[in-house]
């Protein structure tokens, strides 16, 4: 990430040397115990969408804290191991929308545009939100501020409580905020389920004469 768009926006963005704390900080936790995802996956998300070619944004809260999950990719996790509920039940609202999709590792979609992008890029093993309110929002909040200030569309995708706080950082007309309920288990049915965020995102790509995302792919 040293030398991309990401890097230069993000450090006029951040207070002086956040990044050295951001490193200290992976330092002092990496050496202390198990973290997911493994340290050079963390900033996976910005090194698979460049800043130039991010179309949609999917926020996430962390990481997921089992072995082999996390992969650095909101919601994603690779195909050898079976998907989460959340994660299910994406596919599932996809199949409703667009049509099925055989296989969950979801970084086909960051390679067209999609910034799979958590609040919290890490996690102690077995401790949700562990890594909470240390040095992670700054940093992908500023993600979500340089990209407000981008002048192509972006279409900021909001499930749950959580995410849907982020909105208050997306102020340019430009773009679009689809919002629901979690994909969790817990909260699909109160609103997830039949929200067509996919479909949504490609119309307003396409109404503002961009090429839409194969979701399928």
């Amino acid at each position: 990430m040293e030398h991309s768009t990401w890097h230069k926006l993000l450090k006029e963005e951040l207070p002086d040397h956040y990044f050295s704390k951001i490193n200290q900080f992976m330092d002092q936790v990496y050496s202390q115990g198990t973290v997911y995802p493994p340290r050079d996956k963390v900033f996976n998300a910005l090194l698979e969408t460049p800043f130039e070619e991010v179309r949609v944004v999917i926020l996430g809260q962390d990481p997921y804290h089992g072995p082999h999950q996390a992969q650095g990719l909101s919601f994603s996790v690779p195909d050898s191991i079976p998907a989460p509920p959340s994660l299910k039940n994406i596919l599932k609202e996809l199949e409703e929308d667009l049509g099925p999709r055989p296989f969950h590792d979801l970084t086909s979609w960051a390679e067209q545009g999609v910034l799979l992008l958590n609040a919290c890029l890490t996690v102690p093993a077995g401790q949700a939100n562990g890594h909470a309110g240390q040095v992670w929002e700054p940093f992908t909040d500023a993600v979500i501020k340089v990209l407000n200030q981008k002048d192509t569309p972006v279409v900021f995708i909001l499930w749950g409580g959580y995410a849907r706080k982020k909105k208050a950082l997306v102020t340019n007309p430009m773009h679009a905020i689809i919002e629901s309920a979690h994909p969790s288990p817990l909260s699909a049915y109160r609103g997830f389920f039949g929200s067509r965020p996919f479909s949504k995102a490609n119309a307003y790509l396409v109404s503002q004469g961009q090429s839409p995302i194969d979701w399928l792919k």
